[in-house]
């Protein structure tokens, strides 16, 4: 059994993707705290051929608030011009109007829940790339939340029966071999491998899915989806 943990993110990256696709449990991690300055509530996209954020609107979100805690504004304006700017830069890609269609029926989710919107979006875009791994919000688990960091991560791998943790490269930091083997669970680094494809201009990586969905058909991405090495 290999699981994934990792928060929430809005529209994150291909590598994100690859780590959902790679385990059979992805642990979606909505009962830790929201962090500002993150990939929960902003990605990036291309405006004007340049990398820039995109946002989704929120209702007192705070560090000291866990992620389920937090709320999505429910006004619409917010959301069309949101749609709009996209519909802007991308309505002369090749895959604008498939794409599109997704990416407006999730910002259009009138779930005002912060992990159960992020849920949602997580789940139609993997529906989307015929992503089979069972997605399980870790609020639904029951666990002993007093616990912190890697002693959590294991408590979950453990509930799950896991004997493999999948974690993108970035968390090499954050945990110790040692102490997954301890507990008879081998860990795993995932690192996207270098993913190119034809943009409108120079190449930007490490967009948010939405760039990528734009300029690659579905078949194209999930060939995207294998492109990493594990360490």
């Amino acid at each position: 059994m290999k699981i994934g943990i990792m928060q929430p993110y809005f529209f994150p990256y291909i590598g994100y993707w690859q780590l959902i696709n790679s385990v059979d449990k992805y642990i979606i991690y909505d009962d830790v705290n929201y962090i500002k300055g993150g990939w929960i509530n902003r990605n990036r996209i291309l405006i004007n051929d340049k990398p820039s954020f995109v946002n989704l609107k929120m209702n007192g979100a705070s560090q000291n608030k866990l992620i389920k805690e937090v709320q999505v504004s429910n006004d619409n304006q917010w959301k069309n011009k949101l749609l709009k700017t996209i519909e802007h830069c991308y309505k002369k890609a090749p895959f604008f109007d498939r794409a599109f269609s997704i990416i407006e029926e999730i910002i259009h989710n009138d779930e005002e829940i912060l992990s159960l919107y992020l849920e949602n979006l997580i789940r139609k875009v993997a529906v989307y790339l015929e992503i089979e791994t069972e997605i399980i919000l870790s609020s639904t688990i029951k666990k002993d939340n007093d616990l912190k960091g890697q002693d959590k991560i294991l408590h979950i791998c453990k509930i799950l029966g896991a004997k493999e943790y999948y974690n993108a490269i970035g968390g090499v930091g954050l945990y110790s071999p040692g102490e997954f083997e301890a507990n008879g669970i081998k860990l795993r680094f995932l690192k996207t491998q270098a993913i190119e494809y034809k943009q409108f201009n120079k190449f930007e990586p490490n967009l948010s899915i939405i760039d990528v969905m734009m300029f690659n058909s579905k078949e194209d991405i999930k060939k995207m989806l294998v492109k990493y090495s594990l360490m």
